[in-house]
């Protein structure tokens, strides 16, 4: 048996963070080793914790989610950073994947499409980025 895709969650909504860790939990392959608040520690928390995904809110208090993949990409770039956003323009979708997330999900999306895109996230090919 392989190991399972490990994810650090980035989300500020608490509720949603929380609902989303308990589900993402509980399917086989996925295992959550941090579940964040903010992006201010996710550099350091991904650099101590190596994991596979990172699963980034867009829209964060103080940096946002094309900064936090700049800095992610830079200290670990093994890391693949899928983004979950309630809604981005076009130009911060784009703005975003040039900053070297590998896929955006939309947050209405159904659990099984946010899974599918971290374990896609995990396969650490050079596809090429994209929003779903």
């Amino acid at each position: 048996m392989s190991r399972p895709v490990r994810v650090v969650l980035v989300e500020d909504n608490e509720v949603f963070r929380e609902a989303l860790e308990t589900l993402l939990a509980l399917r086989p392959g996925v295992e959550i080793v941090a579940s964040l608040a903010d992006g201010s520690e996710a550099v350091s928390v991904c650099s101590t914790l190596d994991p596979d995904v990172v699963l980034l809110d867009y829209r964060l208090p103080g940096l946002d989610g094309v900064e936090i993949t700049s800095a992610l990409r830079h200290a670990c770039p093994e890391v693949a950073i899928v983004c979950l956003t309630a809604e981005v323009t076009p130009r911060e979708a784009e703005a975003l994947l040039a900053a070297g997330a590998k896929e955006c999900v939309l947050k209405d999306a159904s659990l099984d499409e946010i899974v599918e895109a971290v374990l896609r996230g995990a396969q650490k090919t050079e596809e090429t980025t994209s929003w779903s």
